[in-house]
């Protein structure tokens, strides 16, 4: 992919990791499909470090406007899914 994470270059290296991992695990649940678990846990790490719903809302727009894919609609159906379920998005 050619495009950049849309980043807080005020967080800690390790948040950015994290942060990265959530975009990452949104990616796979439309490429090759993801565990549901793992999305959500990578979703939960995400609010730890965004607890701010309109940041939330920002970041993941620009993550959609740049990847095409959209980290609200992998949620909402990753919260709408039974658990042991893997998530793909089409």
């Amino acid at each position: 992919m050619e495009y950049q994470y849309p980043i807080d270059y005020h967080w800690t290296t390790d948040e950015i990791v994290d942060v990265i991992k959530f975009y990452e695990a949104v990616e796979r649940a439309y490429e090759q499909g993801i565990d549901r678990e793992e999305l959500m846990n990578s979703y939960r790490r995400f609010k730890e470090i965004v607890p701010s719903k309109s940041e939330e809302k920002t970041l993941c727009s620009e993550f959609e406007e740049m990847s095409g894919y959209s980290s609200y609609r992998t949620i909402k159906r990753a919260k709408d899914a039974s658990q042991g379920e893997r998530i793909l998005m089409k």
